[in-house]
């Protein structure tokens, strides 16, 4: 255990922040200092070095800061500058002591920052809050299970307890995770992608019967445009940045469409290149769209509409006749729909000028190959489901599936957020997958739909939950409307996080609370039939092995199998159909259920040690086999919203800064942005500022306009003058979460709608 020196608290002041000039390009020699350095730093040479260079590779352990896929041929140096980060993070010498309990009440924490909570270092022991008490102490492993187990035992209803995942947890967990809650009675089985790429995953199953990728890494390397659509992954998924330089490098031209400019977007400088280290680096963006928030549907309607006029001038030369006639439905009703297109809203919803649709249309109807990629500046949009029917519609018409070097590319943020989903951590799992389970283990499990986030809030706030138990994560903060949320949390009887490290999360809570500190994606796992490996599936459904390299930090800690199996074995015992004791000894056997539950999971431990790994099988990408009701991919006539801003109001989405993980914090700069010592920013267009009477660099008050009439409000916010489209904004992630109504939600998903929201900014006075 190491000694820790008292760790500052960060005083995010607006008034405190320094503004610079934004990047122009991403990475380079700062990438490499802002990676190695601090791990060396906080972890030691040899700890740091050890892990940096396993990350990745075949035979060590997945990066837990994205769901970017691992190419074939690996670099020695296989990680970006967000991952050190967070492995530095996770794996880092520091421990809390058990003095630390005593010493700060659960009120005195909650006034620290996440920054704080976290450098505090890692969790090694259980701690239990009593009912009546503000203080965590000290509980045993033994005691912990069985107090979860009573109280999980003396509900009502099997559905009066919520089981929520993280993306960080591996397959083999969630899926006796799942397990254990279906075992109980109930699918209230919410995830984090409930928050992220559940639009994604329901636009794309009505299209083409299946929500994930439709690519494969190297078809990045072979295709002829790629459009990257609401996604800035020179901050969020920076390894990507080689996968499209090696495009470039290809002769690929790319289109950013977004409404910030980026510097991971313009120009990659990438640090294992010559050019990178003492040259310009690779300019990536050939044109950079910078669209009005909410305009992607309309923008992808304009280009498909160009498409069909163009085949109109030239007959049978620019769709893709076979395709379409053997594989699709809807052409003929989708064409008619954009005939009456009207143009002068396309060019109102997207902030764009005829000239740049025209230009971008020109490049799709001369590219053979097409990648469209996009993460959550889609995604959470009320619109967020047609939007990305209408990227699929645009694909479809000239054949952008199943082919090499063309596809759909959603890019998910959590390592194994897609893996969770597989493994059946969703609260509408369908009857093949439940009806599966039942023939493994002989048992009944419901059927009935659970909660996903956004419902798991309102049963909570209504008094409907009395168990919380999150497998990771930080819900609290993570999720929309934070003061609603912290409402919810503090109405539950007992919440329950199992974690690596200390977050908001565990101190908003009601009656009782309960903290079960795990093993890292970093530490070796030793169980009785030696040291296990455990798996992940990334965004381009491959499925590898994931193992830790180096001690535990503590004996106390326990694996997150572990943690599921003491609470499994203190409900049922061992003498019930399934063997969780099992599970715990050896996580081969998980997988030989798996197996036998989850398709395309045939010899699942052999493949899983082969080099590679192994891919899950995807119709649409495979074999231009699309399990839809009618076994064609649906092209689909949606009716657009236009998101209207009334006067002297903004729209408003919520986004990373660069030093940060989704709700982990690890400084207050953003350096790409220019932006040092405060998060408190609201980014806005120069001529937005003018016509809104306010100074650049001036203090205001944000508040956001619902139709519910609350005066949801962040205070204190410097505005600051930024390239972005017209009448548009951005603060960070998670201190704009308040602004977000929980009713606000994507229509079709119920994902947060945390991107198009309206905003009005009150300077300050006092």
């Amino acid at each position: 255990m190491a000694a820790k020196a008292p760790i500052q608290d960060i005083d995010d002041d607006a008034r405190d922040m320094e503004v610079g000039p934004p990047k122009e390009w991403a990475a380079g020699v700062p990438g490499v200092l802002h990676s190695m350095v601090p791990g060396i730093r906080e972890m030691g040479a040899r700890r740091a070095l050890t892990l940096l260079t396993d990350m990745n590779q075949k035979d060590g352990f997945d990066c837990m800061s994205c769901a970017w896929a691992d190419p074939d041929h690996r670099k020695t140096f296989e990680f970006c500058e967000n991952g050190a980060k967070a492995v530095t993070w996770e794996a880092t010498p520091v421990t809390i002591p058990t003095a630390f309990w005593a010493q700060n009440s659960i009120s005195s924490l909650l006034s620290k920052s996440e920054y704080w909570l976290g450098m505090q270092g890692r969790l090694i022991e259980p701690v239990y809050k009593p009912q009546g008490e503000d203080h965590y102490r000290p509980i045993s492993w033994d005691d912990a299970f069985t107090l979860i187990a009573d109280r999980l035992k003396a509900l009502d209803s099997p559905d009066e307890a919520t089981f929520y995942t993280s993306g960080r947890t591996a397959n083999e967990t969630a899926f006796i995770y799942q397990l254990m809650a279906r075992t109980l009675g109930t699918n209230n089985l919410p995830d984090c992608s409930n928050m992220c790429h559940e639009s994604t995953g329901t636009a794309l199953g009505e299209v083409i019967g299946i929500g994930k990728s439709t690519i494969s890494y190297d078809d990045f390397g072979k295709a002829d445009l790629i459009i990257v659509m609401g996604q800035n992954p020179g901050t969020n998924h920076p390894r990507m940045l080689t996968a499209l330089e090696e495009a470039k490098d290809n002769g690929a031209k790319i289109v950013a469409v977004n409404t910030l400019h980026e510097a991971g977007l313009t120009r990659y400088k990438n640090p294992q290149r010559v050019r990178g280290i003492i040259g310009r680096g690779t300019g990536l963006a050939d044109q950079y769209l910078l669209i009005r928030a909410g305009g992607d549907g309309w923008l992808m309607k304009a280009l498909s509409k160009r498409v069909l006029e163009a085949e109109d001038a030239a007959p049978g030369t620019v769709l893709d006749h076979a395709f379409l006639d053997e594989h699709c439905q809807g052409l003929e009703e989708f064409r008619e729909h954009l005939r009456s297109l009207d143009e002068d809203m396309v060019l109102r919803a997207t902030g764009l000028s005829r000239a740049e649709i025209d230009e971008l249309a020109d490049r799709y109807l001369h590219s053979e190959r097409v990648i469209i990629t996009w993460a959550m500046g889609l995604t959470q949009h009320r619109d967020a489901v047609r939007i990305l029917k209408e990227v699929m519609n645009l694909l479809l018409l000239r054949g952008n599936i199943g082919k090499p070097g063309a596809g759909a590319s959603p890019i998910r943020g959590h390592s194994n957020v897609q893996g969770d989903r597989t493994m059946g951590i969703w609260e509408q799992m369908p009857e093949s997958f439940l009806a599966a389970l039942d023939r493994e283990f002989g048992i009944t499990v419901p059927r009935e739909h659970g909660y996903d986030v956004v419902k798991s809030v309102q049963a909570m706030r209504e008094g409907r939950t009395k168990v919380w138990m999150a497998m990771g994560g930080n819900m609290v903060s993570a999720v929309s409307d934070t003061h609603a949320a912290e409402e919810g949390f503090r109405n539950v009887g007992l919440n329950v996080q199992v974690s690596t490290k200390l977050n908001r999360s565990h101190l908003t809570v009601g009656d009782e609370a309960i903290i079960l500190p795990v093993l890292g994606r970093t530490e070796i796992d030793r169980q009785a039939a030696g040291e296990q490996s455990l798996s992940v599936e990334d965004s381009v459904c491959a499925i590898h092995a994931t193992r830790g390299r180096v001690e535990p930090i503590s004996d106390q800690l326990k694996s997150e199998v572990s943690v599921v199996v003491g609470i499994a074995r203190a409900l049922w015992g061992d003498d019930g159909p399934i063997d969780w004791a099992g599970f715990e000894k050896d996580y081969d056997r998980i997988r030989d259920h798996i197996e036998h539950v989850v398709p395309g999971f045939d010899d699942f431990n052999a493949r899983l040690r082969e080099e590679h790994g192994f891919i899950l099988p995807h119709g649409p990408r495979d074999s231009r086999t699309f399990p839809t009701a009618t076994g064609r991919a649906m092209i689909t006539v949606n009716e657009l919203e236009y998101l209207e801003r009334p006067p002297g109001r903004l729209l408003l989405q919520s986004m990373r800064a660069h030093d940060q993980f989704n709700t982990t914090i690890y400084g207050l700069d953003d350096r790409y942005r220019g932006i040092r010592k405060s998060r408190r920013v609201i980014f806005v267009n120069p001529d937005d500022l003018r016509e809104l009477g306010i100074a650049d660099g001036q203090i205001v008050d944000v508040h956001s306009e619902y139709e519910d009439g609350v005066d949801r409000v962040v205070h204190e916010f410097k505005a600051v003058s930024y390239p972005t489209s017209r009448g548009c904004a951005a603060t960070y992630f998670p201190e704009g979460n308040p602004l977000v109504p929980l009713g606000l939600t994507a229509l079709g998903s119920n994902t947060p709608a945390s991107k198009g929201v309206v905003v009005r900014l009150e300077p300050v006075t006092r």
